[in-house]
């Protein structure tokens, strides 16, 4: 091939190559990456919850316009918030607002409590917080649990779930992180035990299993664990304020077995260190290696 017809070749390639690349869709921009785990410090529980969720993609990823939304804190406890045993009030309140912020047409706080009820929520500062932000705060019904098959249950094959989180659109997981003295400390998974129904004394013979069991269920929209204050012993209902710490932190995210990992970390420990957590890694329910997951951490 001489000089002159390598030109008149090489020009036909190149403007087959332009007329194929006009006719090509254009190249779409790569999805930001969201983490899958958002850590946030600061001093006002407000604002480190909002820059959590905000880091997640903003509370339109987890709630819709018209979504009836059950906020699940934990209320277990006759105890005021500095004694770090039920979730804090202003976390509470913040994502109840979040919620009304994204057009949800109802927002529900209850929990299954410990202690008396009428104590529980009021001493928490979670029953006035919650309707101060517009939710309906109500005492959990007896009478109002349904039968709950879970297939491929380890350690139980069904158990009675209460019917207002069954029906809610969203469900927004809101734990304290805290020492206890059975399960050696209470994170995400263990906050479902506030919506079982029955005797919940019968499950602490398998309790690692069975929190996992009923996490195969119940499948929260947005997990926020709280870490404003934790408890780090004499847990799950301590009382002296010697065994709180100030952390003014909290952990947001979807996947509850790395959520409850990170918790770990707090109280000096792993994910491996506790049953469930184990568990629920070893079922596929999420990840415990920190190492494999995207941690934003900011200060706010």
């Amino acid at each position: 091939m001489d000089r002159r017809d390598f030109l008149k070749d090489t020009a036909a390639t190149l403007g087959g190559l332009a007329a194929l690349t006009a006719l090509a869709p254009p190249l779409k921009a790569a999805p930001a990456v969201r983490p899958g785990l958002a850590v946030v410090h600061g001093p006002s529980p407000e604002r480190i919850v909002r820059a959590a969720v905000a880091a997640l993609g903003g509370i339109r990823q987890f709630i819709a316009k018209g979504d009836v939304v059950v906020v699940k804190p934990n209320i277990g406890w006759d105890r005021k918030p500095e004694q770090a045993a039920t979730t804090n009030p202003e976390v509470v309140a913040t994502l109840v607002r979040l919620c009304f912020e994204a057009g949800a047409g109802k927002v529900k706080v209850f929990d299954r409590t410990c202690n008396d009820a009428r104590r529980c929520y009021v001493q928490s500062g979670i029953e006035a917080a919650a309707r101060a932000a517009g939710a309906e705060v109500s005492f959990v019904d007896e009478r109002r649990f349904r039968e709950v098959k879970i297939p491929g249950g380890v350690a139980i094959q069904s158990w009675p779930i209460y019917i207002d989180l069954l029906e809610a659109d969203k469900v927004i997981s809101v734990p304290i992180a805290k020492h206890h003295g059975l399960a050696r400390l209470t994170l995400a998974h263990k906050n479902w035990m506030g919506v079982m129904g029955e005797n919940r004394g019968r499950i602490h013979q398998r309790l690692d299993e069975t929190l996992v069991d009923i996490s195969t269920v119940i499948k929260p929209a947005l997990v926020v664990l709280d870490a404003v204050r934790i408890l780090t012993a004499h847990g799950p209902q301590g009382g002296s304020l010697a065994d709180v710490k100030r952390l003014d932190t909290v952990i947001a995210g979807t996947d509850q077995v790395a959520i409850d990992a990170y918790g770990t970390t707090l109280f000096g420990l792993t994910g491996a260190d506790i049953g469930y957590i184990r568990e629920g890694a070893r079922r596929g329910l999420g990840v415990m290696d920190l190492g494999r997951i995207s941690i934003r951490r900011l200060e706010a």
